[in-house]
């Protein structure tokens, strides 16, 4: 067999065994927080969906569960009033508080993740027009949210995950993130 075969293998092999590793890892009593970014999606055909961010927080009591909070806003997306001279924008922001399950796939660095928790979404809107009248006004609605989601351990220390969340009524949310755990 060739030298560069030789490496090669033996930095596949290094891989694996890193990755089968990474999944012995325990995550018990471990905090860590993390920045997201994706889609709210809006069950309303007239609306564009806005570009979601945010930022979350949360630890880990054992390998499985934990507790998590977030903060998600979004960017002012201009809504189509049809009328001319007439302007409008929407934005959204969540707040949520959150029980999570995580489970480790066996021999792998994946894992699936769901939460379940408590979350207030708000919807802002403004209106002008070209005669310099402007209007305001802000909507809440609180209820059960949750989520699930897949993530990748790359180290003890960080990971990303997938989600899908449920926020509120006629309200979605699909983000991607990265963590970091302490």
């Amino acid at each position: 067999m060739k030298s560069l075969q030789k490496a090669l293998l033996a930095v596949i092999a290094g891989s694996v065994m890193t990755m089968s590793a990474q999944a012995a890892v325990n995550y018990a009593d471990q905090p860590y927080v993390g920045i997201k970014a994706g889609k709210f999606m809006v069950d309303d055909s007239d609306l564009d969906d806005p570009t979601a961010y945010g930022v979350y927080a949360g630890y880990n009591f054992d390998s499985n569960f934990g507790a998590e909070i977030e903060y998600v806003g979004s960017n002012d997306v201009d809504v189509d009033t049809g009328l001319s001279g007439v302007n409008a924008d929407y934005n959204l922001k969540t707040y949520g508080a959150y029980g999570t399950y995580r489970y480790q796939f066996p021999n792998t660095a994946l894992y699936a993740k769901g939460k379940l928790g408590f979350a207030k979404a708000e919807i802002d809107v403004s209106v002008d027009n070209v005669l310099g009248y402007s209007a305001s006004s802000s909507e809440s609605d609180s209820g059960v949210a949750g989520g699930i989601g897949l993530g990748y351990n790359f180290n003890p220390n960080v990971s990303v995950e997938a989600e899908y969340d449920y926020v509120a009524e006629d309200v979605t949310l699909l983000t991607i993130g990265a963590q970091y755990k302490f």
